[in-house]
């Protein structure tokens, strides 16, 4: 049955009547009931009332002498002792302790029997230990727990926050609190489907009870809801109202501070899975919906918001991204565009690809490149890559470094290899994609964090685009109907015919890569180590390709 709300406890954790036992300094002893480690204690009370059900709030260990017991004064009638353990019971007592002395020299049998009859655990307390004595050691006892508890809630909150950090947030986020809490952490949707998830498999009947209570919080005003299914504890948390979004966990066993480290990863998840809100939702609705019905790019363009003041935003950047380890998902996706400063995203199979507003240095063309951009340097053929830590580092021989084209631009992402495009308006979008596209196959290749498209004029814009496209085709016919040649080629010419970085960016073996461009050169009738040669079809390739 699903509560609506996590059961109350005390704010201070119980201990084990086991630990109470393992002091040695009390002697005491347990003469009946379940096993001690089984016995949580929430505290200690002393009373003497035959009937202590009205003192009792649950989980003590009640303390007694027997002085309501009439035998005990060596006045003759019976006791109740089934009624008195029953009540103890009743009101939550987790378990009895019997001083001996000064009114007992035993034990009662029949508060033994009982005891045992009720599964009440009994402990007999000798004559050197006093109740306060014993009272003292079960405080003692749950202030150690209290601080071991609060280390461990510490230590969770430092490393649910610094999986937040990485490059994979939420999977890494999953991926903690299941190690934490030994069970399953799993986010849904707001379809209801799994978006990721971490920790042990659960049984389909534990599955399937988690999506229902998934699906539960998000139709009711609580945000919390727990269930316990074939002895697995399971909770859920709506991340944020309204949204759909929640975080289902599933435990073999819940231990004090768990609640409060599963709270701490729905806030870091509530705040991964939240829009960045860089413009509104309803204006890039309305772009959309213009695009759709034909409007061109230019005229949706300032719909999408993203500028200073005004919002007038008149150039920008593409990006494509992949994540350096493992394959890209809607949240990290979403992430990678909040730290870039867009909630403009495209997650598509192994690339992200992100459409950035231009700041207004970058609009201006030029302007002094900020501290803190990162290093590029010329990679010599319209790129230039950064060194990710501020620093420009020439190649030998080399001019000196250019400022990336506009100014700054899109900074390299921790655990992203990034490729920008040229800040660019609205019209050449897909211009800039292309550009991003070859910028970030030429980071793979060089193992850079970032590498940027950089424009600048040169003697192929002598030539007409028209005539030169002409040129392009006549002169790469012969590969034209194998688009794995002409890609391989440009690659390979990209990277100054280096076969293994060339092998890394087409994700190919170097054979395969060799093999290719034997098959250009003879197709193509051409000496490719002739550098006039190289240069004359790295021409055509570009221009081809626009």
């Amino acid at each position: 049955m699903q509560e609506t709300a996590v059961p109350s406890a005390p704010p201070t954790p119980p201990v084990s009547l086991a630990a109470l036992l393992s002091r040695d300094d009390l002697g005491l002893r347990q003469i009946t009931g379940p096993p001690a480690g089984e016995v949580t204690l929430h505290g200690a009370h002393t009373s003497e009332m035959s009937d202590p059900y009205p003192y009792l709030l649950g989980g003590e260990l009640l303390l007694t002498a027997g002085v309501h017991i009439p035998e005990a004064a060596g006045r003759p009638g019976s006791f109740d002792f089934d009624g008195y353990v029953a009540r103890i019971v009743a009101a939550g007592g987790a378990a009895l302790g019997f001083g001996v002395a000064p009114v007992h020299d035993t034990v009662p049998a029949g508060l033994v029997a009982a005891c045992e009859e009720h599964g009440l655990p009994l402990v007999e307390v000798p004559p050197r230990t006093t109740f306060s004595g014993v009272a003292r050691a079960v405080w003692q006892l749950m202030a150690r727990a209290r601080l071991s508890e609060l280390r461990r809630i510490t230590e969770a909150q430092q490393g649910l926050a610094a999986a937040a950090s990485r490059p994979d947030p939420v999977p890494s986020v999953l991926r903690r609190l299941a190690g934490r809490l030994e069970g399953r952490a799993v986010l849904y949707g707001p379809e209801g489907a799994e978006i990721a998830a971490a920790g042990r498999e659960p049984g389909d009947e534990v599955r399937r009870a988690m999506a229902e209570l998934a699906r539960f919080v998000t139709g009711h005003p609580s945000s919390t809801a727990t269930d316990t299914v074939a002895g697995t504890r399971l909770a859920a948390y709506a991340l944020g109202p309204g949204r759909g979004f929640v975080l289902g966990v599933a435990a073999p066993h819940r231990e004090s501070g768990d609640h409060t480290i599963a709270s701490v990863a729905a806030v870091l998840l509530s705040l991964l899975t939240g829009e960045h809100q860089s413009g509104t939702g309803a204006a890039r609705s309305s772009a959309l919906v213009r695009l759709l019905l034909g409007a061109r790019r230019e005229e949706v363009a300032p719909l999408l918001g993203g500028g200073e003041g005004d919002g007038a935003v008149t150039r920008w950047y593409v990006v494509h991204a992949r994540p350096d380890t493992g394959a890209p998902d809607a949240v990290s996706a979403s992430a990678l565009g909040a730290a870039l400063g867009s909630p403009l995203v495209d997650a598509a199979d192994d690339v992200v690809r992100v459409l950035v507003p231009a700041p207004p240095q970058a609009e201006g063309g030029g302007g002094a490149r900020p501290e803190g951009d990162g290093g590029v340097r010329p990679e010599g053929d319209g790129s230039v890559r950064s060194e990710g830590d501020g620093s420009v580092r020439p190649e030998a021989g080399a001019a000196a470094p250019r400022k990336p084209p506009g100014g700054s631009g899109p900074a390299a992402q921790p655990g992203w290899t990034l490729g920008v495009s040229a800040p660019v308006a609205p019209a050449e979008w897909p211009a800039a994609d292309a550009q991003a596209a070859r910028a970030l196959a030429r980071a793979r290749a060089t193992r850079s964090a970032l590498v940027r498209h950089a424009e600048r004029p040169g003697f192929a814009d002598l030539v007409p685009p028209g005539e030169a496209e002409a040129h392009a085709r006549a002169l790469l016919a012969p590969i034209g109907g194998v688009p794995a040649l002409a890609e391989t080629l440009r690659a390979w010419l990209s990277l100054h015919g280096s076969w293994d970085r060339t092998a890394v960016a087409l994700s190919v073996h170097r054979n395969t890569v060799r093999q290719r461009i034997a098959r250009c050169a003879a197709l193509l009738g051409a000496d490719l180590d002739d550098p006039d040669v190289r240069m004359e079809l790295w021409f055509a390739l570009r221009h081809l390709r626009g």
